[in-house]
């Protein structure tokens, strides 16, 4: 069986192992690396199962390591889950400068936490998450390494026939949120260099599984027979996997001041092609509205791939799966992308 044929994941348990399952660079880095390892926002998406391949690899690296989720675990069973997979956990409003300070030490720091999907509603959080949260991160942790996540928005669009944005490009941001996650990289680019912190600015385009990702929103527009806006005509998505490899393998590249990485699939995908793709395999005629703009949301990560290593997951492997979860029922976030938007507003 070829590895695009291979089977997808029948349950979530199924699926959460697969997103959190280390290859042999991560398990290299989680040997090369000491201390344990804290991460910040933990509850998020990608938050899960980061934190679970850190922990699976440091094990298989035979190294004794504290993997420590941070979120404010409100809803859910997070913890419990979490906590079954090894991993302590503390409940902390980051934003709460006090409680911050509580959080025990540690070498490894990957901030996570931010804020997206709300934004243009509560800017003034927006503001505070993507902005402030960065100083006080940075002032408790002035002696740990940190792999801080950032966006691919932070480029604006550029002409569909680039190849992408690269780390070199000048950025242009387009909306609120994209100028607080400017304003993110630049506070913990400040106290890098002010106070001499090693760290990785990860500017991610579309991580994807098969509850949440740029994929799931057009498979589901498929099945349900929505139409098909293609405006936004093209865009690049990568398989949440490779993209916790990539990250934690940044903490072994941190510099000072931070090194820019972006991390992205290394296909620049047509929203059009990806559907059609959809429709023949559940079946389903698909309707398009609107017009392929010349320039879209894109990442060229090229340049990270050297030093964090390839995405291993192809499009057609994640586009297959996708449509099969999505006939099946299977389970989602429930949660919208709006990887659509042009004008910066989510």
């Amino acid at each position: 069986m070829s590895r695009d044929e291979s089977p997808c994941p029948a349950t979530t348990e199924q699926l959460d192992d697969l997103l959190s399952t280390p290859d042999e660079r991560v398990v290299r880095t989680m040997r090369e690396l000491e201390g344990d390892i804290i991460v910040l926002g933990v509850g998020g998406k990608m938050g899960p199962t980061l934190a679970r391949m850190a922990k699976r690899a440091s094990d298989e690296a035979g190294v004794a390591r504290r993997v420590i989720g941070v979120s404010r675990f409100s809803v859910g069973d997070l913890r419990e889950r979490l906590a079954g997979w090894g991993i302590e956990t503390i409940a902390c409003d980051l934003l709460d400068e006090e409680a911050i300070q509580q959080l025990p030490n540690a070498p490894n720091v990957v901030c996570m936490a931010g804020f997206k999907f709300g934004a243009t509603a509560n800017p003034s959080l927006t503001w505070a998450m993507n902005c402030y949260l960065p100083a006080l991160v940075s002032r408790r942790f002035r002696n740990s390494r940190i792999a801080a996540f950032s966006s691919g928005n932070v480029y604006g669009t550029v002409d569909v026939g680039s190849g992408g944005s690269l780390e070199s490009d000048p950025l242009n941001p387009i909306g609120e949120y994209a100028i607080t996650v400017l304003g993110r990289e630049r506070m913990f680019e400040h106290f890098s260099r002010t106070l001499g912190i090693p760290q990785s600015v990860l500017r991610l385009n579309y991580a994807t599984e098969l509850r949440y990702g740029v994929l799931v929103d057009l498979a589901q527009q498929v099945w349900t027979g929505t139409p098909i806006d293609v405006t936004m005509g093209h865009v690049n998505v990568i398989w949440q996997r490779d993209a916790n490899a990539m990250a934690l393998n940044s903490l072994v590249h941190t510099t000072t001041p931070p090194r820019i990485l972006n991390i992205a699939g290394s296909e620049i995908l047509r929203v059009r092609d990806v559907c059609t793709k959809f429709a023949r395999m559940m079946n389903k005629d698909v309707t398009f509205i609107g017009t392929e703009a010349p320039d879209a949301l894109l990442n060229n990560a090229r340049h990270s791939y050297a030093l964090l290593g390839q995405p291993a997951t192809t499009s057609e492997e994640m586009i297959r799966w996708t449509a099969q979860w999505v006939m099946r029922g299977g389970a989602s976030l429930g949660k919208a992308t709006h990887f659509e938007s042009r004008d910066g507003s989510y």
